[in-house]
């Protein structure tokens, strides 16, 4: 092998990468295992809500050495902040947090747009949309286009009191026909959603949530969020429902406002009870430090500390603005709140001035890496209505300025621009500022230099990166459009639930790693040795990798990096195979190496690189855990590639260089597999008849039976429990199964807690149907309920401590989305499979058999399924897990049909004297070890996971090791023979011809 030298610094260099990347995980468990223990030793389980206070106590441990330097590597030091930012990231399952789904009220939209039209024509439509909505596959604007277009008569959507309003002069006019109104309305609607994305984007940072996932779901106007480790749902349930508000405001200049700040920390002094501090901290602005008014204020800040008295609003002031700015003063991040509060107490509004009385306080939004946060006043009025809105932005663009950083340019209608010249024109008499302000956070305060903006053009500078340039200028593209935003869906996991997945994960993957070590040994010997070492640094890269991508662990991804184990097997099993071939043939022991490594070259990469195809189209269409499964699997084959190449083809020169002698197999397997001459093509018949007979069987059952579709596609109704103790997530769901059917239950905040969801009876409605699932839910979980009442467990008191807390019934609506992209995957892959086959091998023929094979092992998967789910003892619901499954099952199916369908190209060139009978026939007999040999290896890992892995992934791993069962039949007795057949007429064709 070439380049030895390269491959030995490229392997060192990655290896050394990933265990860096990887120590910050270990660092950041370690240092969050002590905090709990911390927690644990100070609150005793015997005080009243000790799990709040023990939880209360972890986070004050943290944040007490946030900026602490905690990890300390020799050439580097990093504080526990920087230590967990660079940690793997843990998607839901794992870690915790809430998975909501958001509908963008379409129709509220449309409201704002025609300006809160009273037409009846235009109100009868939006609410026949309402109406079809219910059972339609549209979007709503197009069921309300559907809807205007039934009952509109002469009026037109360019009417006045509908489209042809103010906020949309210069789009529409009273000319335009319908279908010009539905191109301006369609573009309105999709600037509006991409400006609601932009905004639950920038309101979820302020969470410091670890790799949020925020997608839209193609055009509905529905919104996927997932915060992982997120415990105040409240909070982030009701940040993620409000609307967006994007609004320009006079501001007036900071220091017009230090008399105010004086007696306001008076007045706080009576109010509010601060504990005195042993000094006063100055002003972190040293350079103005001297001449600051805020010092003047303040008075000497040295006194002794036995003479100061405490300064509830001073003692919070870390630095000011500069003079003539819009900047009160400076504040630290953690104050804010604090800070708001006390400015808006009545006794402190009351000290303002008359001319001040309706100002507005803003913060403004913090720099990178700082810990300060700047005060804004703006000139506000007594509705509280700023002079200008979003709205009248017409568009908006990021740019350059003159110094080169980012900026934001943008034009307004006519109404705006007139507004925009006042404000501009007072800004620069008064040298004061306007102030850019997105959700009452003051992104930017530029002034006017240049005299009133006329035209309605300008541009906004300011300290942003071009990323928030480019996300301002699409808020301010879209505008301030009046939408809500509603739940539809939300999933809320538990940490406990999360460790459990841990748990299972963790024991799944060892023991799977295990078997297949010991495996390789058993089966190649010392080969099998070398194979594993390599094996052992894919790991270790695959899970550097993950963590230096930042991307986000989950349960599914954990089954992607054990199923990737077990294929990457294959590629050392191919290498191998092709060596033994080699010394069969009498080849010398090097020789037979160096052959082996490059005639198995071809088909590795054929294999690897359809398996990846299939794994990039499941990453393009999949959302949440379908995501994380794609990732590590891209990853694992690019890894798993590298390692049984390159590091296996090392090892190997360096053990055989040194004179030693390298058998690749062992006593027990020596002669396994050698000299087999199968006849499969003359079984081909029989084999048709058993698979049409299992699709006849499989059709039947869909068509009749059909499939348990989970939550996702039928909805259901959830309930939230809380006992007086702690209680185990995985037995409730076992009991409630066997009275609902189906039951999910999961941790929901604390270990007492659970958020209970099943699709029972999710066809039925009414109070009858409600009350009765509420009594079988209260008989299953009376038990775990120490003597609660029915009346009891039911209430709706206050102070109700224990039993149903909530209920709520959970949208199915997601499903079409849901179907959809699983079908565009599905079709996706095979197209694209089906083209890169076409274009190795040069005969559609070739692409014909693995595709028909691929949806002959799709039809089975789905036929078991629907066969089964009645009364195997775990669940069984067709889920996205689900879908990851299917399209899992495609690529591996692709993989075993690649490589027998290469040995047949590759026997082609070298045996033309042999019919094709005979190349396809000793072409599937030599590869039948390889084939066997890799299917036995990826079952065992997939059992392993199955049984250890925990009740959340067994109907995930049942669909795999069904597939892999059915994937390997097929590439033998389905696959192949449809390619001979094909193959065979044309060849007769063509000899007629």
């Amino acid at each position: 092998m070439q380049n030895k030298g390269l491959v030995k610094l490229f392997a060192v260099l990655f290896g050394l990468v990933s265990i860096y990347q990887l120590s910050f995980t270990f660092k950041a468990n370690q240092i969050e295992r002590k905090a709990k223990e911390i927690a644990v030793s100070k609150v005793p389980d015997t005080e009243a809500d000790y799990r709040v206070k023990r939880s209360n106590e972890e986070a004050n441990y943290l944040e007490s050495i946030a900026t602490d330097t905690v990890f300390n590597i020799g050439i580097a030091k990093f504080t526990y902040n920087d230590v967990k930012e660079k940690a793997m990231n843990l998607g839901l399952d794992l870690k915790g947090g809430i998975n909501v789904i958001l509908q963008v009220s379409v129709k509220d939209i449309l409201k704002g747009l025609a300006n809160n039209s009273k037409n009846p024509i235009f109100n009868k439509a939006l609410d026949d949309a309402s109406e079809l909505q219910k059972n339609s596959q549209n979007t709503y604007l197009e069921d309300f286009f559907k809807a205007f277009d039934a009952i509109k008569g002469d009026t037109k959507l360019a009417s006045p009191d509908i489209f042809y309003t103010k906020a949309l002069d210069g789009e529409i006019d009273g000319s335009m026909s319908d279908d010009e109104v539905k191109q301006v309305i369609q573009t309105k609607i999709d600037e509006s959603i991409v400006s609601a994305f932009e905004v639950l984007r920038k309101r979820i940072d302020e969470f410091g949530v670890t790799s949020p996932n925020i997608q839209r779901l193609g055009t509905s106007g529905r919104i996927l969020v997932e915060l992982p480790g997120v415990k105040d749902v409240e909070r982030a349930t009701g940040l993620l429902q409000s609307t967006a508000q994007l609004e320009f405001w006079d501001a007036y200049k900071g220091e017009q406002f230090f008399p105010f700040l004086s007696q306001a920390n008076e007045v706080l002094k009576g109010i509010v009870n601060v504990k005195p501090e042993a000094q006063v901290v100055e002003g972190n602005d040293e350079e103005n430090a001297t001449d600051s008014k805020i010092d003047e204020l303040l008075g000497d800040t040295s006194t002794d500390s036995t003479a100061v008295a405490a300064n509830p609003l001073f003692d919070l002031i870390k630095g000011q603005g500069y003079s003539g700015g819009p900047v009160i003063a400076k504040f630290e991040i953690k104050d804010k709140d604090k800070v708001a509060e006390y400015l808006n107490m009545p006794q402190v509004r009351a000290l303002l001035p008359v001319e001040q009385r309706y100002v507005k306080f803003a913060f403004g939004k913090p720099e990178k890496d700082s810990e300060l946060i700047d005060l804004y006043a703006l000139i506000g009025n007594r509705d509280n209505v700023p002079e200008l809105s979003g709205a009248v932005v017409t568009d908006a663009r990021n740019a350059f300025g003159p110094t080169g950083k980012p900026t934001v340019s943008m034009q307004m209608n006519a109404k705006g621009a007139k507004i925009w010249e006042e404000m501009t024109g007072r800004a620069f008499t008064q040298g004061t500022q306007i102030a850019i302000v997105l959700d009452n956070i003051v992104y930017s305060a530029p002034g006017v230099t240049t005299g009133p903006i006329s035209g309605g053009n300008s541009e906004i500078s300011g300290s942003f990166t071009l990323n928030e340039a480019v996300d301002l200028a699409n808020v301010l593209r879209a505008g301030k459009l009046p939408a809500r935003a509603d739940i539809i869906q939300s999933e809320v996991v538990g940490p406990s639930l999360g460790q459990e997945a841990i748990d299972n994960g963790k024991l799944s993957f060892m023991i799977a790693l295990a078997l297949v070590l010991v495996w390789m040994i058993i089966y190649y010997g010392k080969a099998g040795g070398f194979a594993d070492i390599a094996m052992v640094l894919n790991i270790v890269l695959i899970f550097g990798i993950l963590s230096g991508l930042g991307a986000v662990l989950t349960l599914p991804g954990i089954a992607g990096i054990v199923l990737t184990i077990g294929m990457s097997v294959d590629a050392n099993v191919i290498i191998y195979e092709r060596i033994r071939e080699e010394i069969a043939k009498g080849k010398g022991q090097k020789e037979a190496i160096q052959d082996g490594f490059s005639n198995a070259l071809s088909s590795i990469l054929d294999a690897n690189i359809t398996t990846g195809l299939t794994a990039l189209i499941l990453f393009v269409f999949g959302t949440g855990p379908i995501k994380g499964f794609a990732t590590t699997l891209l990853i694992g084959i690019g890894t798993s590639l590298f390692t049984a190449i390159f590091i296996t083809r090392l090892l190997i020169d360096w053990y055989v260089n040194r004179g030693r002698k390298l058998d690749f197999s062992t006593a027990l397997t020596k002669n396994l597999f050698r000299n087999l001459n199968i006849e499969f093509l003359k079984k081909r018949k029989v084999a048709y008849i058993v698979s049409g007979t299992f699709i006849l069987i499989s059709l039947g059952s869909l068509l009749t039976e059909g499939l348990d579709q989970g939550v996702d596609f039928v909805g259901g109704r959830t309930y939230q429990v809380r006992f007086a103790q702690d209680v185990n997530a995985s037995e409730i769901t076992a009991t409630l199964s066997k009275v609902f059917g189906s039951a999910d239950a999961k941790t929901f905040g604390e270990a007492n807690q659970l958020k209970i969801t099943t699709k029972y009876k999710v066809n039925e409605t009414g109070a009858e149907v409600d009350e009765q699932l509420r009594v079988d839910l209260y008989k299953a979980l009376q038990p775990h309920l120490d003597g609660l009442t029915y009346e009891d467990f039911i209430s709706d008191a206050d102070t109700k401590t224990v039993g149903l807390m909530k209920y709520y019934k959970v949208s199915p609506t997601i499903a079409d989305d849901i179907q959809k992209a699983s079908f565009w995957a599905i079709l996706g892959s095979l197209i694209v499979v089906f083209l890169y086959i076409l274009l190795r091998f040069k005969k559609w023929q070739f692409s014909l058999g693995a595709v028909l094979a691929v949806f002959h092992d799709v039809l089975i998967v789905l036929g078991v399924f629907s066969l089964t789910y009645k009364f195997l003892p775990f669940s069984m619901e067709i889920d996205q897990a689900f879908i990851a499954a299917i399209l899992t099952v495609i690529g591996y199916s692709l993989n075993d049909t690649v490589i027998v369908f290469d040995r047949v190209r590759e026997y082609l060139n070298e045996h033309t004297s042999w019919n094709f009978e005979k190349v396809v026939d000793v072409s599937l007999s030599s590869t039948l070890g390889r084939t066997l040999n890799t299917s036995s290896t990826t079952l065992v890992v997939l059992l392993a996971i199955f049984i250890f892995g925990g009740d959340s992934i067994r109907g995930f791993m049942f669909a795999l090791i069904v597939g892999i069962v059915v994937g390997t039949y097929s590439s033998l007795f389905i696959a192949t023979p449809l390619m001979y057949d094909t193959i065979d007429k044309a060849e007769k064709k063509k000899k007629i011809n």
